[in-house]
């Protein structure tokens, strides 16, 4: 049974829950897929770059213990800890630089170029480094996922990329920031923004900086990678039309509900010509869109293709799970040519 050696870089929310899912399955992947996952490296940014051959295991890391865990000396920079982990897949899970996309690139980009197969939740190397990542991946033979970029693993990439061969997007609109449409749903039942907010916190749906949220820079990010990936546009995200929540207050949200046109955070993506039109704005949405009806944290993406006229894609009330099952996700398709073709009893 062939055995792939996983590193995971960041030991946030998301690549713990990553650990705690690829334990969970290890015998499904046996079962179904004939491989098994070792996680061999753990990267901190209190503990440094930790690094167990024998694999780290739930019942070694008591509170985050990983240094105990540890069976080598720890390494001094990325691609020292890659290469005595012994990498086969680098699971990338660091916070977002929407300016830049660094430093995430160069972990990315020092995975593939040992031979890993890369995966991330980051978007920042989508906007500014997709191309120059995909094109190193594919000559050096591995795979760069990122599902769970957008919408908390939801297969909106590998729906165009294996299911929709040669559709050509012209456009898409929808809501992809549960943060700010969680607070207009509170804010809608009567608290003030500033409850709403804190609610969101609560819950952990909140960027570590909320401006990213209620600015609107997690959902121009979003666009951009969306517009990037599915329609093959590059776009600055200085070019998007970014209008945020701040000015909202919670009388005037409950007013335009009372009214029939709830205040949504829409974002938008078109073609003109050679170029792309971008804007991520809050807009009163007539009751009769379906975008006026998506409740909470939920998400959803309309999209405009040459084949089909209309195609949806949405969640409703996305957990930790899910962002981090897309990452499980993409390690199985990354590994994919090594699958036992699973039997249907």
């Amino acid at each position: 049974m062939r055995e792939y050696k996983l590193c995971l870089l960041g030991w946030g929310n998301v690549n713990r829950r990553l650990f705690e899912l690829l334990e969970a399955r290890r015998d499904q992947l046996q079962d179904q897929y004939g491989f098994s996952p070792r996680i061999t490296g753990i990267a901190t940014r209190r503990l440094g770059w930790r690094v167990a051959p024998e694999g780290f295991h739930s019942h070694s890391l008591p509170r985050i213990g990983v240094r105990s865990a540890a069976a080598a000396p720890s390494p001094g920079n990325l691609r020292e800890w890659l290469k005595a982990a012994q990498a086969d897949v680098l699971f990338e899970a660091t916070s977002l630089n929407a300016q830049t996309g660094q430093p995430a690139i160069d972990h990315i980009r020092a995975a593939l170029e040992l031979g890993a197969h890369a995966i991330t939740a980051n978007k920042g190397p989508i906007v500014h480094g997709y191309e120059e990542l995909s094109r190193l991946a594919a000559k050096q033979g591995c795979r760069f996922l990122f599902e769970s970029t957008v919408m908390d693993g939801v297969p909106i990439f590998s729906t165009f990329r294996e299911s929709l061969p040669l559709v050509r997007v012209e456009g898409f609109r929808g809501i992809l920031n549960s943060t700010t449409n969680l607070m207009l749903t509170q804010m809608e039942r009567g608290l003030s923004f500033k409850e709403a907010l804190g609610k969101a916190r609560d819950i952990g749906v909140a960027e570590s900086d909320p401006a990213d949220d209620i600015e609107a820079w997690d959902a121009a990010v979003k666009v951009a990678v969306l517009a990037r990936v599915v329609m093959r546009m590059a776009v600055d995200l200085k070019q998007i039309d970014r209008h945020g929540i701040g000015h909202l207050t919670g009388e005037m949200v409950r007013e335009a509900r009372a009214a029939g046109h709830p205040y949504k955070l829409v974002c938008r993506a078109s073609r003109k010509g050679h170029s792309l039109a971008a804007s991520v704005r809050p807009e009163m949405v007539p009751l009769a869109d379906p975008l006026a009806h998506v409740p909470g944290t939920s998400s959803i993406v309309y999209f405009e293709t040459d084949i089909f006229p209309g195609l949806a894609i949405s969640e409703i009330d996305p957990t930790l799970d899910t962002t981090a099952y897309g990452m499980l996700a993409d390690f199985v398709k990354a590994v994919g040519s090594n699958w036992q073709k699973f039997a249907f009893a």
